[in-house]
């Protein structure tokens, strides 16, 4: 009985996160919770929603002509250097200045530590990273 509450509980959380807030975290986070609850009961459930939540933050990445977009553009004079490690999802520093791509508001670039990186512009996180 106390499986069926927790799994009809998770359903109306992924419910209400999809219609209402459409975040991937939080989609993934529910997700998780019922595949976790269905499977372990409810301590599957918290490691479910856990793992769920984070990876529906990962993020997508970008199309094929950003990244050719930011390939082709000359590499700034001036160096940044960032001491955190550049990970995909983690924003970068709010210091650091971003260039929009053009054709593309959705996305901005910048090099740091020798490396063109992708970010949305608003939050600065990292979409991709060009090797």
């Amino acid at each position: 009985m106390y499986k069926i509450l927790l799994v009809s509980g998770a359903l109306a959380l992924s419910s209400f996160a999809t219609n209402a807030l459409a975040d991937g975290a939080v989609t993934g986070a529910a997700g998780g919770a019922i595949t976790g609850a269905i499977v372990g009961g409810p301590v599957g459930a918290a490691v479910g929603g856990i793992a769920g939540g984070v990876v529906g933050a990962v993020v997508d990445p970008p199309p094929r002509e950003v990244v050719t977009y930011v390939e082709q553009q000359p590499a700034p004079t001036s160096r940044v250097v960032v001491e955190q490690p550049i990970v995909v999802g983690k924003p970068l520093p709010a210091d650091v200045v971003v260039t929009p791509v053009p054709d593309n508001p959705k996305y901005a670039y910048t090099v740091v530590n020798d490396r063109r990186v992708i970010v949305e512009p608003r939050t600065h996180r990292v979409v991709q990273v060009i090797e």
